[in-house]
């Protein structure tokens, strides 16, 4: 089992990669069958695949996307971050989003993450 300090750091760089804009690193520390979701809801993004052309997508909407760890825990196989998220303009001309919080839950399997659910 890895330690709080190790799950920590894994979420850390999917952050990093996310901020990266760079889908294959992310991904790469996620279970082949990991999602994404709204916290207790719906699936937003399915799968190793899933997450990275939703990514994708979404980077190319807002290529300014960047989230900042504000507070960083980890209980049992849990990781809890509160992000801050700005998104910047979208690409397609569509509204601005303002600046958000979010708490991320990441739950871990080994060393690898299994699921990410948004609590906005």
């Amino acid at each position: 089992m890895l330690t709080a300090d190790a799950r920590i750091a894994i979420a850390r760089e999917m952050i990093a990669a996310y901020n990266a804009q760079d889908v294959d690193t992310y991904v790469s520390y996620m279970t082949d069958d990991a999602c994404e979701a709204n916290y207790r809801g719906v699936v937003v993004r399915e799968g190793m695949e899933g997450t990275r052309s939703g990514l994708a997508a979404a980077f190319a909407k807002w290529p300014q996307n960047h989230a900042e760890i504000v507070e960083a825990q980890a209980i049992s196989n849990y990781v809890l971050f509160r992000e801050h998220v700005t998104r910047g303009p979208a690409s397609d001309g569509s509204e601005l989003i303002e600046p958000f919080d979010v708490i991320a839950v990441y739950s871990f399997e080994g060393d690898k993450v299994s699921r990410v659910e948004f609590i906005r």
